[in-house]
């Protein structure tokens, strides 16, 4: 995808809490345009392979996280995570990190990171469909800077982590900012 591009227009599936229900599963399912998460501001938006692995839950998404301040010093309104799981598992593994600031977004279909053209396949470790690891720049729902790992392909014996680290996404941001 090149950059100024439109991202894609999908429908996702997510749970919410709702103070209304009872019980120990207070959430109901919501149903969230592109345009909810991407349209009239200026978010960073971070794909990986899924919940629970283990760069993704050790260093990329905490990582995020300890950054989140930061990137709203340098413009950036929001920063979500998105994988291919459904908004069960996302909602679980943002628990269990205790995440307060990066919001999960579940593309649980996978539609939305085919259009992106990130969608790879990754049975060789018994994954099936996810998303390569990549961040966009996105303002008011156009892709300003995108940060794709190196060696996208089906099956990649390796799962390259840099290019879309926060630490690097934020020092090419601050030195932009400078400019």
């Amino acid at each position: 995808m090149t950059a100024r591009m439109k991202v894609p227009s999908v429908i996702f599936h997510t749970r919410v809490r709702d103070e209304a229900m009872d019980g120990s599963n207070p959430y109901r399912w919501e149903k969230k345009a592109s345009s909810d998460f991407f349209d009239h501001k200026r978010v960073l938006l971070f794909a990986l392979p899924g919940a629970f692995t283990p760069t993704c839950s050790t260093f990329q998404v905490p990582d995020f996280e300890k950054f989140y301040d930061r990137f709203l010093e340098i413009g950036i309104d929001e920063i979500y995570c998105l994988a291919v799981n459904d908004a069960l598992v996302m909602n679980a593994w943002g628990k269990s990190l205790g995440l307060e600031k990066v919001k999960l977004i579940p593309d649980g279909s996978g539609e939305f990171t085919r259009k992106m053209g990130m969608l790879v396949a990754k049975d060789n470790i018994g994954f099936g469909m996810r998303s390569w690891r990549y961040a966009a720049v996105i303002d008011d729902g156009a892709v300003e800077q995108l940060f794709e790992e190196e060696g996208y392909s089906d099956n990649c014996e390796e799962d390259p982590y840099g290019v879309s680290s926060p630490q690097n996404i934020f020092e090419r941001l601050k030195r932009g900012a400078e400019a």
